[in-house]
């Protein structure tokens, strides 16, 4: 309701502005925009986190989609099923919806910046949380208020590790795989990220 509220007010500052320039008060017109609605421009900014920094918040917050409250699945176990099952879990380097199971958009953790960096928010931990590819392209650069969204309690690996034991249970009994480059590096995170918790 609060985000309508906002809305409803933005129109009537439009309208206001829109008032000025018809009756030819333009500088009060600009003066509204400046004061009431003002441009707030994006700054572009490079996200700096590595597959291990992903992995921690992972585990942080229990893979669990910090948006909806969602489980997710770790990033190893759904290539393994690309790999095994390529027909039915096909995966596209470049994601590709059509070539892509949507599962790696609905259950894929991803890194999200609660405050975006383009308006302003910080690169680190304390601004990172899990959210799926799904939920973290619709977000974009939007605040949390912008959209009505609110940041849940994360959860715990107690209740759900995304199957990453089951990951590393795999892999110790078919260590082959880990030829597979993609595989490696996630099992590399999976270790470091375990070992810290």
């Amino acid at each position: 309701m609060v985000y309508i509220r906002q809305m409803v007010d933005k129109t009537v500052t439009i309208e206001h502005i829109c008032e000025a320039l018809l009756e030819g008060r333009n500088t009060e017109a600009k003066k509204i925009a400046r004061n009431q609605y003002p441009f707030q421009p994006l700054f572009k900014k490079r996200r700096n986190y590595s597959l291990h920094q992903s992995m921690q918040v992972f585990v942080r917050d229990g893979f669990i989609d910090r948006y909806s409250g969602q489980r997710l699945i770790f990033p190893g176990v759904l290539r393994l099923l690309s790999i095994f099952l390529p027909d039915e879990f096909p995966f596209q380097k470049n994601w590709k919806m059509t070539e892509t199971h949507i599962a790696y958009w609905e259950l894929y953790p991803t890194i999200d910046h609660v405050v975006p960096i383009a308006r302003g928010g910080n690169d680190d931990k304390s601004n990172w949380v899990t959210t799926s590819m799904l939920r973290n392209t619709a977000k974009s650069n939007w605040t949390l208020s912008e959209l009505g969204w609110v940041l849940l309690q994360p959860g715990k690996m107690t209740a759900w590790d995304g199957f990453t034991y089951l990951f590393l249970d795999f892999i110790d009994s078919n260590s082959a795989i880990l030829n597979d480059t993609y595989i490696k590096r996630w099992h590399r995170a999976a270790i470091g990220a375990l070992e810290k918790t």
